[in-house]
């Protein structure tokens, strides 16, 4: 076995769904899974971004869903225990910035970041806890940010929500112990993505997506009686400001 071979017992299912997995961090996550040999589901609220994704990878499989939207989160948690059965890993990458500031920024901003960036998490992996909880095994990631640990001006409601994220992240943290199952906060700053386009600066200020996916790998292949609780990651160079 090799060190970054994850140490499992061979009944477990080797399943991971990765929401937000069409592109970015995400993406990454799903393709390094997929290479190691899981079975790999995504969710995107894109069509034309899964159809792009299949055609690359037509082993994924694929989900569309509006995670800002309570019923189709839920509607997708069924589908998943129903269509892909019981996970061993669950990345909650799904996530979205709009600058902004609390004194200025409508309602509206704070009540949708607030439910595809913190919601969306709690809903889905609520009713996706109990077979893992049953075998006693398995990994959740939730895809956090340096904004989860440090507030910046014209972050608004994104802070928060990522804030919120974090928290509940702790809090399922002290929940799962007693079921074997490992919760893991990702904390990463500026990824090469969609989400930096058109910012005039060169790629070398940027995380590569890629990295953050051999570190969720990583992170996950440890012995299953240790678990990283955060992963703080940033540019070589500091936060972008």
């Amino acid at each position: 076995m090799s060190p970054m071979s994850p140490i499992t017992r061979p009944d477990f299912p080797k399943r991971v769904f990765v929401s937000g997995g069409s592109k970015g961090i995400g993406l990454a996550i799903a393709r390094r899974f997929l290479s190691e040999g899981f079975d790999v589901a995504v969710s995107a609220s894109s069509q034309a971004s899964l159809d792009a994704l299949q055609a690359e990878h037509p082993e994924i499989k694929t989900y569309l869903c509006d995670m800002a939207s309570k019923e189709a989160v839920l509607g997708l948690s069924e589908r998943l225990l129903s269509e892909f059965g019981p996970l061993e890993v669950l990345v909650n990458n799904v996530g979205r910035f709009i600058p902004g500031q609390l004194h200025n920024e409508s309602d509206e901003t704070f009540e949708y970041l607030m439910q595809l960036n913190l919601a969306s998490v709690y809903y889905l992996t609520k009713r996706l806890l109990p077979p893992m909880m049953t075998q006693r095994s398995g990994t959740v990631f939730n895809i956090c940010s340096t904004a989860s640990i440090t507030a910046y001006p014209n972050g608004g409601s994104y802070c928060i929500s990522k804030f919120a994220l974090h928290g509940f992240s702790k809090v399922l943290r002290e929940e799962m112990k007693p079921y074997q199952i490992r919760v893991v906060s990702v904390l990463p700053g500026a990824t090469l993505t969609a989400s930096w386009e058109g910012v005039d600066l060169p790629p070398e200020r940027f995380i590569p997506a890629e990295d953050i996916g051999s570190i969720v790998w990583q992170t996950y292949c440890l012995s299953p009686r240790t678990v990283v609780e955060d992963v703080l990651i940033r540019p070589l160079e500091g936060d972008l400001g």
